[in-house]
């Protein structure tokens, strides 16, 4: 007969590996495209942005976050910070990863997968837009938060910095494909242009998304109008 303690302590530790937010794998760049700036595709896996408010309460007053690594953008890291989700069926995925720095608003970003585990019916969304979505208790080492929204899958999109959407004839606000070739070399359709002027050119796909076409063998990577 096995302890119970161990078997417990080997049920933890199994969860943790499956459901821990990853830090993102990002696919070096394979073409320019012919333009100005490196492509790059980052599968982004789950996460969470919260508010300097909300960070206190899961991790008490005067929290800050603390880097875990840098990520591609200049100025976000995914930090050593994580919570755990509880969903409206009492379920449950630990250790999610806070990405930093701080934003104005609490918001949690899953993949479709995940809502069909947890029993959330996750609205397609951009980041920040939050009208009419569901919510979750996020449960930290101080306290617990509860959100009444903000939980969303979101919308893949590309980062452009305005010399990108000069060479892809491109504005804010419109919308891409992106091509994939490999061995389960994909199109994806409706890839948002989120143009700023402190980027770089990146998209960013979910893990499902990243599964789909198995994105480490692709072969080559291109954006199309």
């Amino acid at each position: 007969m096995v302890d119970r303690a161990v078997i417990e302590q080997m049920v933890r530790k199994s969860l943790q590996e499956r459901f821990t937010g990853n830090s993102p794998v990002i696919i070096r760049p394979l073409s320019h495209n012919g333009g100005p700036n490196p492509l790059v595709v980052n599968v982004s896996a789950r996460h969470v942005h919260v508010s300097q408010q909300d960070l206190e309460i899961l991790f008490g007053p005067g929290s800050q976050l603390t880097k875990f690594k840098d990520l591609y953008q200049d100025g976000e890291f995914a930090s050593e910070q994580v919570v755990n989700l509880i969903g409206p069926r009492n379920r449950l995925i630990p250790g999610i990863r806070i990405l930093g720095p701080t934003r104005n608003y609490s918001q949690v970003e899953l993949s479709y997968t995940d809502g069909v585990y947890m029993g959330i019916d996750l609205p397609l969304r951009t980041s920040g837009d939050h009208d009419g979505t569901p919510g979750c208790v996020l449960v930290g080492p101080h306290g617990a938060l509860n959100m009444d929204r903000g939980v969303i899958r979101a919308e893949r999109h590309v980062h452009m910095h305005q010399s990108d959407c000069d060479h892809y004839g491109v504005h804010d606000g419109d919308y891409m494909q992106l091509k994939i070739d490999g061995p389960c070399g994909v199109v994806f359709d409706r890839v948002l242009v989120r143009q700023h002027p402190k980027v770089k050119l990146e998209v960013h796909i979910d893990t499902d998304e990243g599964n789909a076409c198995h994105l480490p063998s692709a072969s080559r990577i291109e954006l199309l109008k």
